[in-house]
């Protein structure tokens, strides 16, 4: 038996700790298995790039649960877009990348191959998966799913979001201190979240919890209003932007500054279209998702807020990068743990998807059908948790 394990898309706080577990389990359990792990993703298996993970790894696997990122390294590729695979050199021109990616595992010698990403990661291991199979060729793939958007049909929970969410709290948590530096301040913290506004919600409800630990002291100014969330753009809601900057002018009066949690999808469909009339390029990545980078939609609503605020100062802060580069908690590394174990039975018994709880079938662990794996879940604003935060939120002006 010959394990090889990949991690792919953009890093997430559950990368280090899957692999850990997955090889951990292995080690313990099937201690003849070789294992290996594919260099950047699917990059490295198309250039035959990987490495070995010993035996001896098993003395010292504890170490890598401190650690963020993955190890072995990311990218993003998609097996079936051949232009973008040859415009980037992983493959020549008249190869096909499904084809030299099953070439390679099978002069590797793998017969189960672990993929932990998102569902891009996912369905592009189904791709491989389903071309194996037609080939003739007998690999299982048994897939983690990884994303801090939470945003994967019909996983409950992915891997990593619990942790960005918690990260995502502490890195506002100094940044709401910039407040004391100008009358009239408005901040903007734009929260990972393309076309779902769950890890905004819940980076939302981590920093209120915390903030509700807090002593006060009213007295010199220092208050839990000041310091609170006004405002909270998903991409699941529309925003009466007359309405809401109403209603923030009054916050801004009262307590000198606007603390805006903003999902970095949400107006993308008017920014595009504001975007695209004035002429400029949108620019998409190889699975053709709007670069939101590029898109920078914290800077769009803060040009937009700080007129009709009147604000003196504007501050815009991404906690993406922080949130999403963390080592896993206890939550996730619960999870993780639970999640890769019954990968590692999937797997040996020969049973290919992607391990999650399955929304569809009561929440239970199950190895899911990779035709079931899609992505752009939309986060369900009506939920008790949600609903009760922005109640309060909304009482904060009076």
């Amino acid at each position: 038996m010959k394990i090889a394990l990949l991690t792919s898309g953009g890093i997430a706080p559950c990368l280090s700790t899957s692999l850990g577990k997955l090889t951990e389990n292995y080690l313990n359990n099937y201690p003849e298995a070789e294992i290996i792990g594919y260099l950047n993703g699917y990059k490295g298996l198309l250039l035959g790039n990987s490495i070995s993970f010993p035996k001896s790894l098993k003395n010292n696997i504890q170490n890598i649960y401190n650690f963020g990122g993955s190890p072995i390294g990311n990218s993003r590729v998609k097996l079936t877009n051949v232009e973008d695979c040859i415009k980037k050199g992983y493959i020549k021109e008249g190869e096909i990348p499904l084809e030299l990616a099953a070439k390679q595992l099978v002069k590797d010698g793998v017969t189960i191959l672990h993929t932990i990403g998102g569902d891009d990661t996912n369905t592009t291991a189904a791709d491989l998966s389903n071309y194996l199979k037609d080939n003739n060729y007998n690999l299982t793939v048994v897939g983690l799913p990884k994303t801090i958007d939470n945003d994967v049909f019909p996983i409950t929970q992915t891997l990593g979001a619990w942790t960005a969410a918690e990260q995502g709290a502490i890195f506002f948590e100094n940044i709401v201190n910039e407040n004391t530096t100008s009358d009239r301040q408005l901040i903007i913290h734009e929260v990972m979240g393309r076309h779902c506004g769950w890890l905004t919600a819940a980076t939302a409800l981590e920093y209120r919890k915390r903030l509700n630990e807090r002593k006060f002291i009213p007295q010199i100014g220092i208050t839990k209003e000041k310091w609170d969330i006004h405002c909270i753009l998903l991409p699941e809601e529309e925003i009466d932007f007359d309405k809401e900057c109403k209603r923030l002018n009054r916050i801004m009066d009262t307590h000198d500054c606007v603390n805006i949690f903003l999902s970095e999808g949400s107006g993308m469909r008017t920014i595009i279209s504001e975007t695209e009339k004035s002429g400029e390029t949108v620019l998409r990545d190889a699975f053709g998702h709007v670069r939101l980078d590029e898109l920078n939609p914290g800077q769009w609503f803060a040009k937009q807020f700080s007129i009709r605020l009147k604000a003196n100062k504007v501050l815009v802060q991404k906690s993406g990068y922080f949130s999403r580069s963390a080592k896993s908690n206890s939550a996730d590394l619960e999870l993780i743990s639970e999640c890769a174990n019954y990968a590692v039975t999937s797997a040996t018994n020969g049973i290919s998807g992607v391990v999650g709880w399955d929304e569809d079938n009561n929440n239970q662990l199950s190895c899911i059908d990779f035709n079931r794996i899609k992505g752009g879940k939309l986060f369900d604003t009506s939920l008790d948790w949600y609903q009760n935060m922005m109640k309060e939120i909304n009482e904060i002006e009076k």
